[in-house]
């Protein structure tokens, strides 16, 4: 009984150290298009807030954290594969397509949209596994939206 208690403790406990990790990879993605093209905007920071507190649904001192976290971590990061690796393993076609979103979404916040905002999405949907129809069907979503 004790051991099977245990065993379900565990789990439980690594489901959530997995979200963690999936939202820790999320946020390192999305801080890299605010990062790309040395212009961090108001606009960018208020579209990473708002696009992980609403995939995350994340308490405010949570988010904060995140934030913080996923800035370092993209610093930190010699590549992107380290984060779209979790993605890949532990998030379906429509999570990663709301990462996709997220994206678009930040780079588009300032109304402007780099070259190299835009390669670095191309380069991360293409790690994410993501077809070109879908790369396009979320960037035409979010600008038609704006």
């Amino acid at each position: 009984m004790l051991k099977s208690l245990l065993q379900l403790f565990e789990t439980k406990e690594s489901e959530e150290q997995q979200k963690l990790t999936v939202e820790l990879a999320t946020a390192a993605l999305l801080s890299e298009i605010i990062r790309a093209d040395d212009n961090v905007t108001d606009s960018e920071i208020s579209a990473y807030k708002s696009h992980l507190f609403q995939q995350f649904e994340l308490s405010d001192d949570e988010l904060k954290l995140l934030m913080d976290e996923g800035r370092s971590s993209a610093e930190d990061a010699v590549d992107l594969i380290q984060f779209t690796k979790i993605i890949n393993q532990k998030c379906d076609a429509d999570e990663k397509r709301e990462i996709l979103e997220g994206l678009w979404s930040i780079a588009y916040a300032d109304n402007q949209l780099a070259p190299i905002e835009e390669h670095i999405i191309r380069r991360i949907s293409d790690l994410l596994h993501v077809s070109h129809a879908e790369f396009i069907k979320t960037k035409l979503a979010v600008t038609q939206n704006s």
